[in-house]
């Protein structure tokens, strides 16, 4: 488990071996989500496991929030009958646009950063801080009330959990 005192553990190892599993060129928003609800001892993780996202949770809306996309544009899948991407251990995936805009909502969240740094619960809140993209689909689909998280991590962040 990723030392979830450090940011770039979070990034550069948990979110990066995310997308690679993924089969992704780059981490994006959904690989950090993952990231940070593998931190279970966390209380970015265990805000997430009370809403009822864990990881596995988190996959499968992921792949509703896909699924549901792709059927906007006419296209029928179930995910469940595709098979999976093969991760490719040589591939380094960089990081994304979106995963770049987690990071500035999350460097703007009040209170400003400080000595107590960029910790999950600030990147989990840069993750919420919007209510468009793939994250926010993906919420969506899981029927997670995407408000009340968003303030409970902002809380949380407020009285100065990392």
């Amino acid at each position: 488990m990723p030392d979830h005192k450090d940011v770039r553990a979070i990034l550069v190892r948990a979110a990066r071996a995310e997308a690679r599993r993924d089969g992704s060129r780059t981490i994006e928003a959904e690989h950090v989500l993952l990231a940070v609800a593998a931190l279970e001892d966390s209380a970015a993780g265990r805000l997430l496991a009370e809403a009822g996202l864990t990881e596995d949770a988190i996959r499968a809306a992921l792949n509703r929030e896909w699924e549901q996309s792709l059927a906007v544009a006419g296209i029928a899948v179930q995910t469940g009958l595709l098979s999976e991407a093969t991760p490719d251990r040589a591939r380094d995936p960089q990081i994304g646009e979106s995963t770049k805009l987690v990071l500035r909502r999350g460097m703007d969240a009040p209170p400003k950063i400080g000595a107590g740094g960029f910790g999950p619960m600030r990147i989990l809140v840069g993750l919420l801080d919007t209510e468009r993209g793939r994250v926010a689909r993906a919420l969506q689909a899981a029927g997670v009330d995407h408000a009340t998280l968003r303030a409970r991590a902002a809380a949380a962040l407020a009285a100065g959990t990392r």
